[in-house]
């Protein structure tokens, strides 16, 4: 967006090849906005929350994504015509908009899963310091370690 923001207000009317790299860029945009909706896909199935919101922000992707392909495809056959590269830079920043929403949204619902695992691990160290007997000591700690395991490692898959 900032490169074609940020165009000569009269390029020249030479194609000095760039054609071809506009064509390579718009492919790999486009097999980065579907590798995008795969994955926002496999979310939405999975979450417990924000599912309609996640659905409605992977719908609009797709609506943007498909309205920069049609800008960007004629820019790309004339990338010297300053209409056309002026057309590209509003389809490109709305993608980028549909795209951090998305982003946004995976976000709240994977911190609203660790929540709850923090909830939970919440419960058992209370259960911890409330024990009466021996067995119940150990069968709670037990349960306490696990639940740090779990939290840690969400806490792992989250900085990864």
């Amino acid at each position: 967006v900032t490169t074609l923001v940020n165009c000569p207000q009269n390029p020249s009317s030479k194609k000095k090849g760039r054609s071809k790299r506009a064509r390579v860029l718009l492919a790999s945009v486009e097999e980065a906005t579907w590798n995008l909706l795969d994955k926002g896909e496999k979310i939405a199935k999975e979450a417990a929350v924000f599912k309609e919101e996640l659905h409605a922000a992977l719908a609009d992707v797709r609506k943007e994504s498909q309205a920069l392909q049609v800008s960007a495809e004629a820019f790309t056959s004339d990338p010297c015509s300053l209409p056309r590269r002026q057309a590209v830079v509003p389809a490109a920043r709305s993608l980028l908009a549909a795209v951090t929403r998305l982003l946004i949204l995976a976000d709240m619902v994977d911190v609203a899963y660790l929540l709850q695992h923090v909830a939970v691990f919440q419960r058992t160290f209370e259960s911890l310091r409330n024990v009466s007997s021996k067995s119940d000591l150990q069968k709670t700690y037990q349960k306490f370690q696990k639940d740090l395991e779990n939290l840690d490692y969400l806490a792992y898959k989250r900085q990864q």
